[in-house]
């Protein structure tokens, strides 16, 4: 992970605050955005501390806590869950045959095809529940959102897309997989690295990608013509966006984090919007060093 020097701070956030504008022209409401790296907010711009709900974003906070659980030997990556032939890994992974919604039925047989699967999800986080004996909502609070402070974030709802947050949050859960303490580092690389390679899928309102890649919760197509992040962020970038106009980015290359929260629903504008603001952005970075 590269570093950004301290002298190099407040440069860096002053040019990174201009960039930032931008997200005043958005129509939508309570835009916010936050740029951090392991050591604080580089900069900021908007309704950072107005709670949303993140959508899909929720994924990676509950995929962050079944990496604890693997930790704890609560649960093991290769238990079998969900449908037939099926494990708590290929639900992570969205391989697990499910379709998208969450009462969908199995469409594929396990690990030929990336299916992106909200019911997926939500089995993983039932699994770990049941093997606990813990609610999975109580599971993440004692697990992840106590310990990282996250006390603007509430877990409710499906754990694949009901939780709500702030952008203040979704950057402090930035500088945690920037810096992880919750997780053993070799944790999340495992969980962040790409599961089940060479699978084609598609991206809820992006497109298709050959390959489609993911890890275990993480989407890891990122630096792809086409890509809701733009192209200029490193291929080694992880993260997720969200149906409600949400999204958060790591990209450890450059040992920056990216989160954005509004009140508009994913759609036609955050693909206008958002590659040319993670564009910009990066190209700030890189002019810095």
């Amino acid at each position: 992970m590269t570093g950004i020097a301290p002298g190099d701070r407040p440069a860096l956030a002053s040019s990174l605050a201009g960039v930032l504008s931008a997200i005043d022209g958005w129509e939508v409401p309570a835009a916010g955005v936050v740029v951090t790296d392991a050591h604080g907010v580089l900069a900021s711009r908007g309704a950072v501390d107005e709670p949303s709900r993140v959508a899909s974003v929720s994924k990676l906070l509950t995929a962050y806590a079944i990496g604890v659980a693997v930790e704890e030997e609560a649960v093991t990556l290769d238990d079998p869950a969900g449908p037939p032939g099926a494990t708590l890994r290929h639900l992570l992974a969205h391989t697990a045959g499910y379709g998208f919604e969450s009462d969908a039925p199995v469409v594929c047989a396990p690990a030929t095809r990336r299916v992106y699967s909200n019911r997926g999800i939500e089995e993983a986080a039932a699994h770990l529940a049941a093997a606990s004996g813990v609610p999975f909502a109580e599971y993440l609070t004692e697990a992840v959102l106590e310990p990282l402070g996250l006390a603007a974030t509430t877990p409710q709802g499906s754990p694949a897309f009901g939780f709500h947050s702030t952008v203040t949050d979704l950057a402090a859960f930035g500088r945690e997989l920037l810096a992880p303490a919750v997780l053993h580092p070799s944790t999340l690389t495992g969980f962040v690295e790409v599961a089940y390679p060479g699978l084609a899928g598609i991206v809820p309102g992006v497109g298709r990608f050959d390959p489609c890649d993911w890890g275990l919760g993480f989407e890891r197509n990122f630096g792809r013509p086409g890509h809701w992040a733009g192209t200029r962020v490193s291929p080694l970038t992880f993260g997720h966006f969200g149906g409600s106009g949400s999204f958060l980015w790591v990209d450890p290359t450059r040992g920056v984090a990216v989160a954005c929260l509004t009140q508009q629903g994913f759609g036609p504008w955050g693909m206008q919007a958002w590659p040319p603001l993670c564009d910009a952005l990066v190209g700030v970075l890189d002019g810095a060093r």
